[in-house]
């Protein structure tokens, strides 16, 4: 049997998660990181980017469709349950650990959430897609606060912890909430041999884990040789007194506040 529709928004996230990772540690940590404030520039556009980008990830996971069906409703109603959910398990398990929610952690919340319903939104039923949300809500929080730590990698935007743990975390729960005995439709299509029928909860969960695997090893070596080959070319990072001036001004010659 084939995964889960996984070649759809998941191995994107894969990819990107890993690769910013990879290249995260090559390009080394920002001057000043600890010992700074790198607080982030605007909460405010922050707040309106991923509320865009949770309203136009409804046209990705439902359109995937193809028409208005059974299938488009299912992955609308997945997409929107998911992604609440993981806004309010980031909010309470950053409510538990900080002492305070948080409106950039309900925008990080938002967005793994999106990450890890996209490849389950047509694949899973309305049970599974609340635990998948309320699941990927406490794993990403602990992907950018303890294994970020445990890496020590300068992932600035936490494309990592977001994006490939969300993303891998959908998978996997794709294959055990796929299961017609968890509300799933249980409905799996071989795309090599054109079978279709549902191999079982483990068999299915293996199928994912291999794909998650292959994307996440296959991303980690193309990137680094990637990196390696343009940092030994023309280098990937510059002068401490550019960082310090700003990229804005050293690279682009103008910055975008006069204030």
């Amino acid at each position: 049997m084939g995964a889960l529709d996984f070649a759809g928004g998941t191995v994107v996230h894969i990819n990107s998660g890993v690769a910013g990772l990879v290249g995260a540690i090559l390009l080394g940590k920002r001057i000043g990181l600890g010992k700074e404030s790198m607080a982030p520039h605007s909460l405010t556009m922050t707040m309106i980017g991923a509320s865009m980008l949770w309203f136009g990830w409804f046209g990705f996971n439902a359109g995937s469709a193809l028409e208005a069906n059974g299938s488009a409703a299912l992955a609308f109603m997945n997409t929107y349950l998911a992604t609440a959910c993981a806004v309010l398990s980031w909010m309470g398990i950053e409510w538990i650990v900080k002492g305070k929610p948080s409106m950039l952690g309900a925008a990080s919340g938002a967005v793994a959430g999106l990450v890890a319903i996209t490849p389950a939104a047509g694949n899973v039923g309305i049970p599974g897609a609340f635990i998948i949300g309320l699941g990927v809500g406490v794993v990403c929080f602990w992907g950018v606060t303890g294994l970020k730590k445990m890496i020590r990698a300068d992932d600035a935007l936490d494309v990592f912890g977001v994006h490939a743990l969300g993303g891998c975390f959908g998978a996997l729960t794709t294959g055990i909430f796929n299961a017609p005995s968890l509300g799933g439709p249980g409905s799996v299509q071989d795309w090599v041999t054109g079978k279709v029928g549902y191999p079982g909860i483990w068999a299915q969960f293996l199928i994912q884990a291999k794909a998650v695997a292959i994307v996440a090893c296959w991303t980690a070596v193309v990137a680094l040789i990637g990196f390696g080959l343009l940092k030994f070319v023309m280098g990937i990072r510059v002068t401490e007194e550019e960082e310090r001036e700003g990229l804005d001004i050293s690279s682009h010659g103008e910055k975008a506040y006069g204030h």
